[in-house]
Order: C-alpha cells, then sequence, then structure tokens
C-alpha cells in the first residue's frame, strides 16, 4: 500500500473527533475518557489521527509543504492505535492507523525526518538493537543458563527475548525468569544468543520501512536455518511485529507472547502456582499486546458502492476493533495466583491508555512520553493497587523513568516475576 491508497479515508473523515477519545460505551468518568495522548498533550487538531488525514491529504494535492510543524504534528504520535479502535466502532470504512503509518514512510523516504529518530536508526543499522548497545553482548544476558543455542542446535521452539530485556541491566532479569519458568515445564526451546535478530519493528513504526524489512528478511532466514517452528517471546513489541507485520509479509511462524504460553502451561496443569502473594496489583495492556495484538487476518479484496454512495467491501475484510488482543491470558494468570487482588483501571482492554514509550516518541519527544506514562500511573494509583503489573519492557522502563525523583513510585513489576514468585 501506499499513501495514496488512503486519499479516500482522507477525504470521508468527517472529523467527528471519535478518535480522541476512549469508546464512548466504555467511557466510565470524565477524568480517564480520553483515549489519544497526542491530542491530549497538544490540544489542537492536527495532533489527532482525523488531522493527520488532513494533513496526509494536503500533502497529496500539494497545498502544504514539510515544515518543522508538519514533521512534529506526524511524528508526535506513538501510533497506540486507540483513534484506529474508535474509529472502526464507529466507521467501518477508515484506517486512520495504517495511513498514519504511510505517512510517516512517506516522509522518510523524502528525507523529511527528525535529527532524533535519524540517530536511533543510524545506531540500529551499526549495532543491530534500538539502544545502542554492542550487537556482540546480546546474548550475554542467558550465557551461564546454559540453553540450546539455537544457531548451532535445533528446537522448534525459539525464545526471544528482544532488545530491551537482552540488553538492559533492570530488564534482563525478566528474560532470565521467563527460562527459568519454560525449564520448569520442562519445554524444550533454545535461543540465538548474540545471533538474535533486532524485530525491526520499531524502526517500522518510526517510519524507516526499509530497516524494517531487512531485519524481517534476516530474522526469517535465521530461524528457517534453525528449524524453528514456533517464537515464545516476553516482548509486546516483538509480540507485534512477528505476529501481525511479518505475518502481513507472509511469515506462516506461530508466535506467542509469554503470558499465553504461561496460561497454555497452567491450563494444562504443567504450571501448578504453590505460593501465597498478597497484593492488589493492576494491570496495564501494552497497545501492541492488546489493541494491536490481535491476529492478521489476509484480505485481497476491492472496495465498491453501492448506488455509488455507500461503500462496501468484497469479500468483507477483517475489522481490527482490538476486542481480541491478548487481555484474557495475563489476567488469568493473575486471577490464579493465589492471595493476590487484581484491581481493573477504568481504561483497560482495547480502551486502556498507552505508556508513551512506542513509535519513536521516546527517543524524539521525551518530554510528551513521560507526561504520558505519568497520566497511566496516575490512574493506576486512583485504583489504590499496591503495584502496576504489564508485560511489556518498554512500558516498564518507561513507567519506572517517569517516577524518577517520585518519594514512592509506585511499583511496576513485570507479570513474570509474579509467575516465578507463586510457583
Amino acid at each position: 500500500m501506499a499513501l495514496e491508497d488512503y486519499k479516500n479515508d482522507a477525504l470521508r473523515c468527517t472529523r467527528c473527533a471519535y478518535c480522541k477519545w476512549i469508546p464512548i460505551d466504555l467511557i466510565k468518568s470524565w477524568r480517564f475518557s480520553k483515549g489519544c495522548p497526542s491530542i491530549e498533550f497538544n490540544n489542537f487538531h492536527s495532533y489527532s489521527a482525523g488531522g493527520r488525514l488532513v494533513t496526509a491529504l494536503s500533502l497529496l494535492e500539494g497545498r502544504i509543504e514539510v515544515t518543522d510543524k508538519v514533521k512534529e504534528s506526524v511524528f508526535m504520535c506513538q501510533l497506540c492505535g486507540n483513534c484506529d479502535v474508535t474509529c472502526k466502532i464507529c466507521r467501518y470504512d477508515m484506517e486512520p492507523l495504517a495511513a498514519m503509518h504511510e505517512l510517516r514512510f512517506r516522509l522518510v523516504e523524502d528525507g523529511k525526518t527528525l535529527p532524533q529518530s535519524d540517530k536511533v536508526i543510524e545506531s540500529y543499522r551499526k549495532l543491530g538493537n534500538m539502544i545502542k548497545k554492542p550487537k556482540s553482548k546480546r546474548g550475554d544476558w542467558a550465557k551461564e543458563l546454559k540453553i540450546k543455542n539455537l544457531s548451532k542446535e535445533k528446537a522448534g521452539i525459539l525464545f526471544h527475548a528482544g532488545c530491551q530485556y537482552s540488553y538492559d541491566p533492570e530488564l534482563q532479569k525478566i528474560a532470565r525468569i521467563s527460562i527459568g519458568i519454560l525449564k520448569k515445564a520442562k519445554v524444550d526451546f533454545g535461543v540465538l544468543g548474540q545471533h538474535e535478530g533486532c524485530c525491526g519493528g520499531r524502526a517500522y513504526h518510526m517510519g524507516y520501512k526499509k530497516d524494517y524489512e531487512d531485519a524481517l528478511a534476516y530474522n526469517i532466514s535465521a530461524w528457517k536455518k534453525a528449524g524453528v517452528t514456533t517464537i515464545v517471546t516476553p516482548c509486546a513489541d516483538c509480540y507485534h511485529t512477528f505476529k501481525r507485520l511479518y505475518a502481513k509479509d507472509g511469515s506462516k511462524i506461530e508466535v506467542l507472547h509469554m503470558v499465553e504460553f504461561v496460561n497454555r502451561l497452567i491450563k494444562e496443569g504443567t504450571l501448578k502456582f504453590k505460593k501465597k502473594i498478597n497484593i492488589k496489583v493492576t494491570y496495564h495492556d501494552p497497545c501492541y499486546l492488546g489493541r494491536q495484538g490481535e491476529p492478521y487476518v489476509e484480505w485481497n479484496g476491492r472496495e465498491k458502492k453501492i448506488f455509488g454512495q455507500a461503500v462496501v467491501y468484497d469479500p468483507p475484510k477483517p475489522r481490527y476493533i482490538g476486542a481480541y488482543g491478548i487481555y484474557e491470558q495475563p489476567r488469568n494468570i493473575l486471577k490464579a495466583i493465589p492471595g493476590l487482588k487484581l484491581i481493573e483501571m477504568e481504561r483497560n482492554r482495547e480502551a486502556a491508555w498507552c505508556c508513551g514509550a512506542g513509535g519513536g516518541v521516546k527517543e524524539a519527544y521525551p518530554e510528551f512520553s513521560e507526561a504520558t506514562a505519568l497520566e497511566r500511573i496516575e490512574e493506576a494509583r486512583s485504583t489504590k493497587a499496591e503495584a502496576l503489573v504489564t508485560a511489556c519492557p518498554w512500558c516498564e522502563k518507561n513507567f519506572m523513568e517517569a517516577q524518577a525523583g517520585n518519594d514512592k513510585p509506585l511499583k511496576v513489576i513485570d507479570i513474570m516475576e509474579l509467575v516465578e514468585q507463586a510457583l
């Protein structure tokens, strides 16, 4: 697809502003009714999905030039997908998220990039990861764990740690805990160590499509060589990239997030919780595990109009409304832990507020990223929970960093930590 393919979406947008809120039927209070971090932070229509469709149309028709302000309105967005969900509930025929991706691709292709993003991508091209760490050190977190190295051995299941869990000193323990859980369940699996490749998802979301395609080609080749049939990852970003983006590009490999795999093991009776954890928690749905965690469904139909008016699709095309993301699996795990009490935030599941770290925003607009995280933390505090639990390293890191300097930060816990404690 290309930006031109979404011109009709830009023309059809009625500027209803529904994209700025969570789905109306899910609103429980005015305080936590907003859905789009970008419009909430900037308070100007250009920073909404509808506003970006106007920008796309203006560019396609040659009515505007790409100024710094235009670039800011395009790139100052986490691409969390809330607008896509609310728009599809209101309208059937709109694809705001896909259009915004194409808008970014076009700007990057034309050299209209952000210096901050260019630096990240330049480092990524040299080091093979998104957090500026040595490529040769990627597998060091697992060196002492005695795991199969699938660059030398064979196993059907590959554990893919991802950039954050591979390198970040605070988060590496989650990868090790996940390995311990898989071993306890006697799963036959392995890792690729220093040969593990970045998923390329963040490059895709930042608009650098060619870099994503290079990552896709590398990983598909490495998996095929290793004889891998299933990918298990604790990273929501990697999950979405492998599950949705790679599938869109032809990948047929099974992709599971650790919460899916652990939930399956619990149902099978392979894992049983024996220890009580007396704690009240609230769960944050990562955007790429929840709203954008729905499986990809191939569609090769066409658009047509009834009597030249009503738009229909033949055959009906998939409608990604966020309702079928990975929601119940993590909640099933938490509810199965003895003593633990789960309290929901008002905005949850497909209506969840973003952590603020995605779409290149953390690197390019750190103040906006922090403000988005603090809004979610405020919502978590409103539940009176003792800890905020999630299943994404980028969410965890952003929540922790946003609270730096706070004398009483809300505790942030990866769900795998609770699984380990309860076994």
